[in-house]
Parts: structure tokens; C-alpha cells; sequence
């Protein structure tokens, strides 16, 4: 169940709904968890699937749902992003059988550029610093999505 931390209603349906349908994430294993304007959070279990050739949890995916929370957190908002730049701080190994927590939130959002972070972590500890720009290319216009 994702938790709607204060969005217009079909605003947040919205996003649930397209969240759920996006194959990346599927793929991933990434879920929705909560949503408010200008915040996103991002929950996964890691597992064996996510390693790298050295056991260790993938580096990808740290920053896979670091940009989904950020990415999902401009969305809340309306807007429209699209990823521009993005770096990730890896703070801690990650153990592969603990659940991710990606927390997002803008930071600015104007008319061209849109900035954001997010802290992930794993088990309660944190795992990676990231941040984003993202290229606003409009707003969410919930009429065309129906």
C-alpha cells in the first residue's frame, strides 16, 4: 500500500498507477512506497539477483532507485523530468539480503531545471548520497492520461 503524504488525489493515482507499469522497475523489483509533494520513497529487497561479479550488492542498483525517487519526487509536483545528471555517493556496502530504502525530494524546481537528492539505505543505514538534475519538460496534464 503506498502512503499519500498529502498530493491531489488523482495526481497521486496516477503515478501509483504508472509506478506499477513500468517494466524498469519491474524488472528491478522497485516499489512505490510513499509519495508528497516534492518527496518520493522507494523500497526494495535486495537479493542474490542484484550482485555484481563480486557478491556485493550492484552499484546500479543504488543508483537505479535513487533516480526513481528522485525522478518520482519531481513528479509529485507535476512536472515532467527527465534525467540530465546524476552522481551517487557510495557511503556503505549494502547487504544483499537487506531492503533498500530510497527517500527523494527536489531541492528547486524551476522553469528549465529541476534539482534533487536522495539518501538510500539499507536496513536503516545509510548506504548512498545522490544527486540529480533533471531537464523539466512540462507538466503532468492528467486529462491526456485518461
Amino acid at each position: 500500500m503506498v502512503k499519500n503524504m498529502g498530493i491531489e488525489q488523482s495526481l497521486f493515482e496516477y503515478i501509483c498507477h504508472s509506478v506499477e507499469n513500468t517494466p524498469f522497475y519491474q524488472l528491478v523489483g522497485i516499489r512505490l512506497s510513499a509519495l508528497g509533494v516534492g518527496q518520493a520513497e522507494f523500497k526494495l529487497i535486495a537479493s542474490h539477483q542484484h550482485t555484481n561479479p563480486m557478491g556485493l550488492l550492484h552499484g546500479g542498483v543504488l543508483m537505479s532507485i535513487a533516480d526513481a525517487a528522485m525522478g518520482n519526487a519531481i513528479r509529485s509536483m507535476g512536472i515532467r523530468g527527465v534525467t540530465a545528471d546524476c552522481s551517487t555517493a557510495f557511503v556503505a556496502a549494502a547487504s544483499i539480503q537487506g531492503e533498500l530504502l530510497a527517500q527523494g525530494k527536489v531541492v528547486k524546481a524551476g522553469k528549465r531545471l529541476v534539482y534533487t537528492r536522495a539518501e538510500v539505505y539499507c536496513d536503516g543505514k545509510i548506504v548512498a548520497d545522490a544527486k540529480g538534475t533533471f531537464a523539466n519538460i512540462g507538466t503532468i496534464d492528467l486529462d491526456e492520461t485518461r
